[in-house]
Order: structure tokens, then C-alpha cells, then sequence
């Protein structure tokens, strides 16, 4: 049901839910055992997990009578090359900063201030 990086902005729009992928970067997981990691209820947790396989960042698995998630992180990709667009925007302000930085240090070295 992934629509491209929306979706995918939409489900790491939430503390929760990117705290829920960070866990399942390290191991697959139960919705029991997510929810047993945060102060709120497994109606809550399941909302959250839906709304990440909403965004195809996660998959679920059923094992037995138990329902494991794990991550899926190629929908990361549309987000991260999105946002690279606008790694020339940063660049450029960094560079300014850095220049501004520096006049004023030279200022201050020559001012004795």
C-alpha cells in the first residue's frame, strides 16, 4: 500500500513509530514485545505498526498463532533521495555559516576584542 515517499513521511512523522523502527532494526519483533518497550496500550502499538505498513516500512509475519514484525527499510530510499535534493541547500548554508564564522573570529583577532 505504499504511495512513495508521502507514505513514507507520514509513518516517520511520529516519535513513536521511528522509536518502533529503530527496535525493529535490531530484531524482528511481536506487537507483546513492542508494546512491552513504550508507556502505552497494544491498541496504540498496533495503530502505530499499521500505520508503518501502511508506509511499507514495515512487514508482518505470522508465525503459529504469533505475528513477528520486521523492518522493511526500502521505502526509506524515495525518502532519503527526496531529501538528498536538498543537501545542496544545506551545503551552501553551512559553507556561509562557516565563512561568517571565520570573518568574525579574523575580526576579533585584529580588534583584539
Amino acid at each position: 500500500m505504499n504511495s512513495g515517499p508521502q507514505s513514507v513521511f507520514r509513518a516517520l512523522s511520529d516519535p513513536t513509530r521511528r522509536q518502533i523502527l529503530i527496535h525493529l532494526a535490531q530484531e524482528n519483533l511481536a506487537i507483546s514485545d513492542i508494546a512491552a518497550r513504550f508507556d502505552i496500550t497494544r491498541t496504540a502499538i498496533n495503530k502505530h505498526l499499521t500505520i508503518l505498513e501502511e508506509g511499507g516500512l514495515i512487514q508482518t509475519e505470522v508465525i503459529g498463532r504469533e505475528r513477528r514484525n520486521r523492518l522493511s527499510p526500502e521505502p526509506l530510499r524515495s525518502a532519503f533521495e527526496w531529501l538528498g535534493f536538498f543537501e545542496q541547500f544545506w551545503d551552501s548554508k553551512l559553507a556561509d555559516l562557516q565563512r561568517e564564522i571565520a570573518k568574525d573570529m579574523q575580526n576579533r583577532k585584529e580588534t583584539g576584542k
